[in-house]
């Protein structure tokens, strides 16, 4: 069985010009974590202390009666959306605001600027893959996608995406594998677990 790494890199040749995948776009959203990240929520004031480092997070994220999982996981996107240059966090902004309004082109404008002044900024590559997709550019979107996960190994919503990108290549096993991925860092998402079940189901429930 191929690495995850290895099977997003085959994905490219997978996805080029493959029929219906649009109704996979939404799900793209949660491939490169827009929903979770790209405008940058501002934290809960119920939500764990700002003192909390990302460790501590993570740590307290994969309790598995965690009942303020979702306060925990506004707090973790919030920290990835800083890129720690105010002038950076502008231009994911403005890539955002773009997306938001559908002008994917302006969008791939503005990101590629931050992905070129800011390689290390993952939140730069993960908003990109969206527009990039959004735009029918999928093995673009998969490279970005790629980069993200390399930056960020604990980014759950780029793991959860990439399952739904393996799934719409038909390729279940691979799907399941990134689904128990996400799973393992992020035990909360209800969408996750029904689709991990379900994979379970229809691929015999083989350990991966």
């Amino acid at each position: 069985m191929p690495s995850l790494t290895l099977a997003l890199s085959r994905g490219a040749f997978y996805l080029e010009g493959m029929v219906g995948l649009q109704k996979y776009a939404m799900g793209l959203a949660v491939v490169a974590g827009l929903a979770f990240v790209a405008r940058g929520p501002a934290a809960d004031e119920t939500g764990p202390p700002p003192g909390d480092d990302l460790d501590t997070l993570f740590a307290e994220l994969a309790e598995p009666d965690q009942r303020d999982w979702q306060r925990i996981e506004s707090e973790i996107v919030r920290r990835w959306s800083q890129s720690g240059s105010p002038a950076m966090d502008l231009l994911l902004q403005r890539g955002s605001e773009a997306m938001e309004k559908g002008d994917w082109q302006a969008a791939v404008e503005h990101l590629s600027a931050l992905v070129d002044h800011a390689p290390d900024f993952a939140e730069a590559w993960n908003a990109r893959a969206t527009a990039f997709y959004m735009m029918g550019e999928y093995s673009l979107a998969i490279a970005d996608i790629e980069r993200v996960l390399a930056l960020n190994p604990r980014h759950f919503g780029a793991l959860s995406g990439l399952a739904i990108m393996f799934e719409a290549m038909d390729e279940k096993a691979l799907a399941l594998r990134a689904h128990r991925a996400a799973h393992a860092i992020h035990p909360h998402r209800p969408e996750v677990i029904r689709a991990i079940e379900r994979l379970e189901h229809e691929t015999g429930g083989a350990e991966l």
